[in-house]
């Protein structure tokens, strides 16, 4: 099957657990460099460009963590990240979407998943295209040619995957729209057995809800989500 090669940085200081990532993603066809710590894998992520990248919460010198904010806001970078960690909870998992990670695996972690979870976020985000109009519902606001998002003065921090999610919701309102379909837009047909979606909406609302006396992102109980003034309706 003839598939894209993909430029990949693998951020992991377990050694043996980095060289099985890197021999497979490497047998399928992938280009690859490797960091055995944070601030090494920084250095490569701020210096080089990387269709994606998987990053170790865990690391020596710098964690993950810091290594994705100061990737994100100090050197503006929009690589889409998958987080492998072990952290398994789900605090953590908020942590690392608020962060800035597209996507979130715990080990241990089959390789043929994580390959094909990295080409669904790549191809994704490629085909996505950049609408020419901005989006606009009550105060909330997403620019989709800068990917700024503001709720009325306030501009909200959001990872790519957050901003896909917020974009059909927006383009849907005040309409429901439903898990499924959310789903498809978050990872294409390789839906996670984990409920991610409830993690990514439950950062998606503080991003845009928090601080303001108007809530905008409601549950549909059994249906899925929509956004909406409280006194629109569908």
């Amino acid at each position: 099957m003839n598939q894209t090669s993909l430029s990949l940085l693998i951020i992991e200081d377990n050694a043996q657990l980095a060289a099985n990532i890197y021999d497979y993603l490497e047998a399928c066809g992938h280009s690859l460099d490797a960091a055995p710590d944070g601030v090494s894998g920084l250095n490569l992520a701020a210096t080089r460009d990387y269709d994606a990248i998987v990053l170790d919460w865990n690391l020596p010198r710098m964690d993950g963590l810091t290594v994705l904010r100061r990737l994100r806001i100090d050197e503006k970078k929009k690589v889409p990240v998958i987080m492998l960690t072990a952290r398994d909870q789900l605090a953590d998992k908020l942590d690392g979407f608020e962060s800035g990670v597209d996507d979130y695996l715990v080990k241990p972690v089959a390789l043929p998943e994580l390959e094909i979870r990295l080409r669904s976020l790549v191809t994704r985000l490629r085909h996505a295209g950049a609408p020419e109009h901005a989006l606009t519902v009550a105060d909330l606001s997403f620019d989709l040619r800068t990917l700024e998002v503001t709720r009325g003065s306030r501009k909200a921090q959001l990872a790519r995957t957050s901003r896909a999610l917020l974009e059909l919701l927006m383009r849907e309102s005040p309409k429901v729209v439903t898990r499924e379909r959310l789903q498809q837009v978050a990872w294409g047909d390789e839906t996670p057995e984990i409920d991610l979606l409830r993690s990514h909406m439950y950062v998606l609302r503080r991003a845009i809800d928090q601080g303001s006396e108007r809530k905008l992102l409601h549950t549909v109980s059994g249906v899925g989500y929509r956004l909406c003034a409280l006194n629109d309706e569908p």
